[in-house]
């Protein structure tokens, strides 16, 4: 099967984060002074939408292998060239820069942004040549318009290259206030509520819902989805308008999350999903991105190396992505890992207490869960009654789960391998030592808890009362 084929179209950027710790105050202002540790740069902007297609998140319908290219002004600094070099597997098809390579750098003291100064610009593209956006265009089943407000969606060029392409291929387009609106014919358009609510010129208190459906008539896009942070996307199409919700995560810094939203659109679109399920995936997977510490934590643990990064072990890169960045974000703030592991095939309320006291236990709980085959061989033909794929959302949803992994062994010692977590729960009447994977956890340190399960219930009680009262 050959590699889908996205191209993102935008602005594209270089984020640096000057990582360092505070103990004292500058004597000539009362602002800290910043003791530097390490310096991380990596490609923003339309560069970091690139990147994120380029890495698919676990949540979802992603192709299998994805092919990406970057079409975006690309200045010939310094700083360009780096840009440049970090994008890795990402094609570029640079166009002209005006002005020279726009940076964003944080400063940040035991992880909290002290100051961001920007540098650089305009980064208008010049010497655009419709023909080649027309051709890098060609063939994708995707095109992503990631707009940073630079001026590549205000080009004519490139605007009536994506226009043609948008009447029979799929554009999603992730607009800014300062650039040009969407062109006709997007299959979604994917603002915040913010800016839609300046693109309609409309009061900030305006509902997402009614944002939604009239951005779609007034940009006449198949689908609109006003991403509102932790209430989820509402969602307009020609069916109507639908709440998409989100669930519950406790990190603060939403950082790339809009990147990561509109990347998993793209990529679900792509791959053939129609737009609500895509939709879905997006708001799962930005959930996943900000719980796992946002654009921050990506970028240092992309520039360390997977295996090498903060608090991660060889093996951990076999792990999808977003349980990487959240494992990597825990322990470079020195917390714990929580992990707990089942079937969960019919969710009820000893379930939902053990998991609150798993997660009570650490800073973070990922939960390992039975894959079908495996539910099938421990319990018997008749189960699961809810497949993988359903049990896992229903569990990434709860407020005490930050993430979920799926093993197909009949136990789950592989599993726990790759993730190393310092605290195992497990619930029953036994002792720790009975457990096969006890030994496995000790080996690198980690803990072996044993929680009561709640008196009286269980799925298999659950499931023959169903049976007696039909």
């Amino acid at each position: 099967m050959s590699a889908a084929r996205i191209v993102v179209v935008g602005d594209a950027l270089l984020d640096r984060d000057v990582d360092g710790h505070s103990t004292r105050l500058s004597p000539d202002a009362p602002v800290p002074v910043v003791d530097v540790d390490d310096v991380f740069a990596s490609p923003g902007g339309a560069g970091l939408a690139a990147l994120l297609c380029a890495e698919p998140p676990a949540a979802g319908t992603v192709p299998g292998e994805v092919s990406v290219t970057l079409l975006a002004p690309v200045a010939a600094d310094a700083a360009g060239h780096e840009l440049a070099a970090a994008l890795g597997d990402v094609a570029l098809e640079r166009l002209g820069h005006r002005g020279g390579t726009r940076t964003k750098t944080r400063v940040r003291s035991a992880g909290q942004t002290l100051v961001r100064v920007d540098e650089g610009g305009p980064g208008t593209p010049v010497g655009v040549s419709a023909s080649h956006v027309a051709a890098v265009l060609a063939g994708a089943d995707a095109v992503l318009v990631s707009d940073y407000g630079g001026g590549v969606t205000r080009d004519p060029a490139v605007r009536a290259a994506l226009e043609a392409h948008a009447r029979t291929g799929t554009v999603v387009w992730d607009p800014h206030p300062r650039g040009g609106p969407p062109v006709p014919g997007c299959a979604l358009v994917t603002p915040n509520a913010a800016e839609a609510a300046h693109a309609l010129g409309a009061p900030g208190t305006t509902a997402p819902r009614d944002l939604a459906g009239a951005l779609r008539e007034r940009w006449s896009a198949r689908a609109v989805a006003v991403t509102a942070g932790a209430e989820g996307a509402h969602l307009a199409t020609a069916a109507g308008t639908e709440l998409v919700p989100a669930a519950p995560v406790r990190n603060t810094d939403p950082c790339g999350a809009g990147d990561r939203f509109a990347s998993a659109a793209a990529l679900a679109l792509g791959a053939g999903a129609d737009v609500t399920t895509a939709v879905e995936t997006a708001v799962e997977s930005a959930g996943q991105w900000v719980a796992a510490g946002g654009a921050a934590t990506w970028r240092t643990r992309r520039a360390a190396g997977a295996a090498d990064g903060p608090g991660l072990h060889p093996g951990a890169e076999r792990l999808p992505r977003d349980v990487q960045d959240l494992l990597a974000g825990v322990r470079a703030r020195g917390g714990k890992v929580v992990a707990t592991g089942g079937c969960f095939d019919v969710l009820h309320a000893g379930h939902i207490a053990s998991l609150d006291a798993a997660r009570r236990l650490g800073d973070a709980l990922v939960v390992l869960l039975n894959a079908d085959g495996s539910v099938r061989r421990l319990k018997g033909p008749g189960r699961p009654v809810v497949g993988q794929q359903d049990r896992a959302r229903v569990l990434a949803a709860l407020r005490s789960v930050d993430a979920v992994v799926v093993f197909d062994e009949d136990d789950p010692r592989a599993a726990l391998n790759l993730l190393r977590p310092d605290i195992w729960v497990k619930g029953g009447d036994y002792t720790p030592e009975q457990l096969p994977e006890a030994a496995d956890v000790r080996g690198w340190g980690g803990e072996v808890t044993v929680l009561p399960y709640l008196s009286g219930r269980s799925t298999t009680a659950i499931l023959q009362r169903a049976g007696r009262e039909r």
